[in-house]
This record gives C-alpha cells, structure tokens and sequence, in this order.
C-alpha cells in the first residue's frame, strides 16, 4: 500500500463510504480505486485527485496534504544515478535490495536523515 492508498482508505473509512460509492461518484471503477489504495497503480491525474478532494470536500492542508502523498506514492520507483557518485548508485542498490527487510521504525529514521539533509 502507498501513503497516498493508506490516506484515501482512512478518507473512506472515516465517511463510511465504499469504494463502489466513490468510485461511481469520481467516474471511475472500483477496480481502479481498490488497485489505487492497494499500490498496484501509479499515481492518478492531476484531475482525479480532483475529483476526489472535492468528493470529501476536503480544503487548504489536508487537500494539499492529498496531492503531495499522491506525487510521492508511485509504487514502482526508478533512481537515475548517471551522473552522479559511486557511492550515490551504491547508495540506491543498497536500498533496492534491502528496503523490503526494513521495518517502520528503520525508515523512518532513514526518512529523518534525508529529510534534515535535503532542507
């Protein structure tokens, strides 16, 4: 599951709705949506989380909060690292191959790590 299907199950669950209602309400199948929530898709058009911010007729934050985690919850992520260090392609093999044996608490610590060097 990506944060942005997480995020979207929560909305859901906390208006009591399934997701054959949203899905006819936002046009689209309740396949695709349960595919979204699930990380078996990309990340949806610009549109469509649209659609679905003004379904749960969220506004400011929480819908800039929606878009950010649906840019950033792509399930299959691909690192070009032309151009940049050994250890940078060191660095981005070493977590292809391993990110499925970090629990939470390990990447989070990770994820604290780039967020203060990336600022």
């Amino acid at each position: 599951m990506t944060p942005f299907g997480e995020r979207l199950r929560v909305l859901r669950a906390e208006r009591g709705v399934s997701q054959k209602e949203m899905a006819a309400a936002i046009g689209v199948s309740p396949a695709y949506l349960s595919a979204l929530e699930h990380g078996r898709r990309g990340v949806p058009s610009w549109t469509l989380i649209q659609k679905m911010i003004g379904y749960f007729n969220i506004i400011w934050d929480e819908a800039e909060d929606l878009q950010r985690l649906a840019e950033s919850s792509h399930p299959r992520v691909r690192i070009d690292t032309s151009g940049l260090s050994p250890a940078a392609t060191e660095l981005a093999n070493a977590l292809a191959e391993t990110i499925d044996r970090l629990d939470d608490a390990r990447i989070a610590e990770i994820m604290a790590v780039i967020r203060r060097r990336s600022t």
